[in-house]
């Protein structure tokens, strides 16, 4: 048994087609195909049912396949290992990244940290928390920006900073005359929301109490802030904006822009990882890279009170 047989199984698991693992491995398939049957013979099990369209690891091979990842996953370790103990800051960091953060977070941090590493790679990729979560421990990423806490088994949450939720208000809004808006105040139907499976939107509907967004002969939901504020801007309603994404804002949409009464309701953005992640030197000088970035009475988990997923 190798550490290349046991990437070859893991890769076949991720693409389920022989053809396009052996692609990934940059290996013929004929030779990968190979190498797993002869470490099926070794094993004295069959791993993959090859009678399926995609092909399906067997009940044992599911076994087999979440072993290998940790064999796979403790190899590279020993790498990274003599490169910290050498000194040496190089390597690549596959980070997977929220649609509600990237846009308003990566280009605060990204130069700077390239500037002073230049020797390591950033692989990023935008998607939501479920699929960063997934990929996270599937090995596909090395950690994900995501908003917590998420609560899930194996992933280990470090808390960066702490985002206030403000109120977007179309023109000439009656709810402009306020300084504060109470929630209780906002109204279902000229709330715009996101589309399901982004966590801003779950934290939303958590705080508002609401489950539809828009007017009444008119529903939308967007795959993005900027469609939502888009929405507000040239139409009518409320939104919600995260602190980071008004920063930018023009000094007109500022002033539409409302704090909401009490203790201001906000979300916790925190790097993750498996607990028995790789790459510790490179993880934490990003993590200290990001902190750095952004004003500091962000970095304190007084900043307010962080709203939950339901």
């Amino acid at each position: 048994m190798t550490i290349q047989q046991l990437e070859y199984l893991i890769a076949v698991d991720k693409y389920r087609h022989f053809g396009h693992a052996a692609e990934s491995c940059f290996v013929t398939q004929p030779t990968l195909s190979a190498q797993l049957s002869k470490l099926e013979k070794e094993l004295g099990v069959i791993l993959f049912d090859r009678s399926k369209m995609p092909v399906i690891p067997t009940e044992i091979g599911v076994q087999v396949i979440s072993q290998a990842k940790r064999v796979v996953s403790e190899s590279k370790g020993i790498f990274e290992l003599v490169a910290q103990l050498k000194g040496d800051i190089s390597g690549t960091i596959k980070l997977g990244i929220i649609p509600t953060l990237a846009p308003y977070l990566l280009h605060l941090f990204i130069r700077k940290f390239l500037e002073n590493y230049p020797h390591v790679k950033l692989e990023v990729q935008e998607m939501v928390t479920e699929e960063i979560v997934k990929k996270l421990k599937n090995d596909e990423l090395d950690l994900g920006i995501v908003v917590t806490p998420l609560d899930e088994p194996g992933v280990l949450e470090k808390p960066m900073f702490y985002e206030k939720f403000y109120a977007y208000l179309s023109k000439n809004h009656p709810l402009l005359e306020q300084k504060e808006i109470s929630v209780d105040k906002i109204k279902s139907n000229e709330l715009w929301i996101m589309q399901q499976g982004h966590c801003f939107r779950d934290q939303v509907i958590n705080f508002c109490d609401q489950t539809s967004g828009g007017h009444e002969n008119f529903h939308y939901e967007s795959g993005s802030l900027e469609g939502l504020k888009n929405m507000v801007n040239r139409y009518e309603g409320i939104t919600l904006l995260p602190e980071l994404a008004t920063f930018e804002l023009s000094e007109e949409e500022k002033s539409r822009l409302r704090p909401f009464t009490g203790v201001p309701p906000t979300r916790e953005v925190s790097i993750i990882l498996n607990r028995s992640y790789l790459k510790q030197k490179l993880v934490e000088l990003l993590y200290k890279e990001i902190t750095a970035s952004i004003p500091q009475e962000m970095t304190s988990k007084a900043h307010g009170k962080i709203v939950r997923f339901k």
